[in-house]
């Protein structure tokens, strides 16, 4: 079955996570991604998180579909060999600090010279321009900076991180629609590529909803709620029987009228002053009291079984061990069977968007490091005496 991306050329010169994360989702789509690494070490990630055989299980799933070419690109001939590369290239990928690839007569001016088609996907913490584009800035910088950890954690408490990367995550995402856009104008319109420049902080920023336009019509600034979303009631995490929580969204008029006719107060669900959101909201703590009251009378199990049954959404907490064990989650074939580079098996995230004729799929595992820089430089017309020789001198 054909993909999406068939025939779409990526080279992907970036490494941990917001540009390989973008690449992985095109390869999963059917572009061919060469992935650029430097000779003996690689990519950073191979080493991150919990490892077996001395590299990490993240890897399986983060490069899976990809190839892995070993190059020095520090060295000319690394650098020649990338714009080798370029010349049919549809996309390059890099998550360099901004004039990096300039430095190395790489940038994007450079390269359209070769290929006027290509485009550059360009991530970075603080974008290509501006007063702070020359700051090295991760995902936590951008997550920081793109107003998400003021938000996150307790009232009155220290903000804490979410557990993953999600600024570099979401970077990716918006880097793959940049990617998609830019491709469908080239290939619609002029023909001509352009750069997609992606910056963590604004990709975090982008997800923040109201919070600079209250700010910028009643100077308020949003802090951080805990388990409660402010301004949207009832929406929280209930303490149920048995010490476990019951997260509701009770916050639609109609679902609010017909929670509380669940725990027996149509009394509140008939009041015209809860009738709508704003007039909830700012009795949030009390309606969120008669919620909690009903939960600590029943197990949590009781609780969903009752909100489900009367069209309520409410959910449980869930952590890994749940996840693997989610019927769910297996139905949408959301976890998938994968092998680690030994054989080991190992289960991987399914694949994402899920399009109903030309879905993704995952046609190899993530390569060695290295795996493919024979047959890549061989198809350049490279010969082996010249690849034996870059190979002695750690260009390759």
């Amino acid at each position: 079955m054909s993909k999406p991306l068939d025939g779409i050329k990526v080279l992907e010169l970036g490494q941990l996570i917001a540009g390989p994360f973008a690449t992985k989702m095109l390869a999963e789509f059917g572009a061919e991604v060469i992935k650029i690494e430097p000779p003996g070490t690689g990519d950073p990630l191979r080493k991150w998180r919990l490892l077996h055989e001395g590299t990490s299980v993240w890897w399986a799933s983060q490069s899976r579909n990809k190839k892995s070419v070993t190059l020095n690109l520090h060295e000319p001939e690394g650098q020649d060999v990338i714009r080798r590369l370029v010349a049919d290239a549809d996309v390059i990928v890099e998550n360099f600090r901004p004039g990096t690839l300039e430095k190395w007569n790489l940038g994007f001016d450079a390269l359209k010279q070769i290929n006027p088609r290509l485009i550059m996907l360009r991530v970075s913490g603080y974008g290509q321009t501006g007063p702070y584009k020359d700051l090295p800035g991760f995902g936590v910088v951008g997550e920081a900076m793109g107003g998400l950890r003021h938000l996150s954690g307790e009232p009155d408490r220290p903000p804490v991180r979410v557990g993953i990367s999600i600024g570099d995550s979401l970077s990716a995402l918006h880097g793959v629609i940049g990617v998609l856009l830019a491709l469908r104008h080239r290939d619609q319109f002029n023909g001509a590529g352009q750069v997609v420049d992606v910056a963590l902080y604004e990709s975090v920023f982008n997800m923040m909803e109201s919070t600079i336009a209250e700010y910028s019509v009643f100077g308020q600034v949003r802090q951080p709620a805990g388990s409660s979303l402010p301004g949207i009631t009832p929406s929280n995490a209930y303490r149920c029987a048995d010490d476990k929580y019951a997260l509701i969204a009770g916050n639609g008029d109609s679902i609010f009228k017909r929670l509380m006719s669940l725990i027996g107060r149509d009394d509140i669900g008939e009041d015209p002053a809860f009738q709508y959101n704003d007039g909830r909201s700012k009795q949030a703590d009390y309606i969120d009291g008669v919620i909690g009251q009903w939960t600590a009378q029943h197990t949590l199990d009781q609780v969903l079984e009752q909100l489900h049954a009367h069209r309520i959404p409410g959910g449980r907490i869930y952590d890994a061990a749940d996840i693997a064990k989610d019927p769910h989650y297996h139905a949408r074939q959301m976890l998938i069977d994968g092998e680690l580079e030994d054989g080991t098996p190992v289960t991987l995230p399914g694949i994402l968007p899920k399009l109903s004729e030309t879905p993704g799929d995952v046609r190899r595992r993530a390569p060695v490091l290295g795996q493919d820089t024979e047959q890549v430089l061989e198809q350049l017309g490279i010969d082996a005496a010249t690849r034996d020789d870059w190979k002695a001198r750690g260009i390759i």
